[in-house]
């Protein structure tokens, strides 16, 4: 694509375009050699929005050795950073609780974008991310898988799946996908932070009520505030418990829907639902016959998440 056609791409064709090159992407994407164990025991992952889904992601693939931990928390409660290496997820770089909390660290790491952000001048050592984009400010997609994968790959040996197939599932069934006026994303374990991050897309390109939650704990919370034709979006594999619980739902008239692959494969499972939640985001954008992600027309909006951000 020319550099023209870059500059007038409208943010919510940027954001498509950077969704459907990440099959590809993904044959080039490297690993990173995983800590051991003993070092796993004193990291932690930190960041903002999906940056905190990455993070959130290394905790539960460590099997609970590293923690995942707001910057705001580590800032708030320095005693927690002591012997601890700490890793910044940011794609910017730009962060101001992550870099603050940088500058009283003594052994950090930043995974980052931007070679030359703030963040990387304040930490000791800097992972690079190289994700090509459109270069149109737009909701985060292949700038967060890689930087999911890399945090995963910091503390577990894996390999990914050259099968093209995970995203035309992905692809088939959020395209069938309805959603009502709320939207409530359920997951466990590795699903959760993924349920966190489609509730993000869902916020960030169409600005629905949507709320993200663990699936036993909604049944003791979220579920009293439903109403009927609400969504229920749940990323599982089928089993015994949750499809009670399809079932209870769909008896009292909400929409319960429950994308699945079959697959075992924990990595494999976790693309599945993140080309889930983007291209769920991304064809609701297009039912509503949208040009631009939510919250770049929500200027006011906008302004105060910058100013709090930056």
């Amino acid at each position: 694509m020319c550099g023209f056609s870059m500059l007038f791409m409208r943010t919510l064709e940027a954001y498509e375009r950077d969704i459907f090159i990440q099959p590809k992407f993904l044959n080039k994407f490297q690993t990173q050699k995983p800590l051991s164990r003993a070092t796993q025991k004193n990291t932690i992952f930190t960041g903002s929005g999906d940056s905190l889904v990455s993070a959130m992601l290394a905790e539960v693939f460590s099997n609970y050795l590293v923690k995942s931990i707001d910057p705001l928390d580590l800032l708030k409660n320095k005693s927690i950073l002591k012997n601890k290496t700490v890793y910044f997820v940011s794609i910017s770089g730009n962060t101001i609780s992550n870099i603050k909390v940088a500058k009283i660290t003594k052994k950090s790491t930043a995974i980052t974008s931007n070679s030359k952000s703030k963040l990387v001048n304040a930490c000791t050592e800097s992972i690079i991310l190289k994700f090509p984009n459109s270069d149109v400010f737009t909701a985060g997609s292949i700038s967060f898988l890689e930087s999911a994968l890399t945090c995963i790959s910091l503390v577990r040996h894996f390999s990914i799946s050259k099968d093209s197939g995970i995203f035309r599932k992905a692809f088939t069934d959020a395209k069938k996908t309805a959603l009502g006026k709320r939207v409530f994303v359920l997951g466990n374990m590795h699903t959760f932070p993924i349920a966190m991050y489609c509730a993000a897309k869902i916020y960030e390109l169409l600005g629905y009520n949507a709320h993200f939650e663990r699936i036993e704990q909604f049944t003791h919370m979220e579920l009293f505030s439903t109403k009927k034709g609400d969504t229920v979006i749940i990323f599982e594999e089928k089993n015994s418990h949750n499809k009670k619980l399809v079932k209870n739902l769909k008896g009292i008239g909400l929409n319960v829907i429950h994308p699945q692959i079959k697959s075992k494969n924990k990595i494999s499972q976790l693309l599945y639902y993140v080309y889930y939640s983007q291209l769920l985001s991304l064809f609701e954008a297009k039912k509503r016959q949208k040009k631009d992600c939510h919250f770049i027309l929500a200027k006011r909006l906008r302004g105060v998440s910058n100013e709090m951000i930056y």
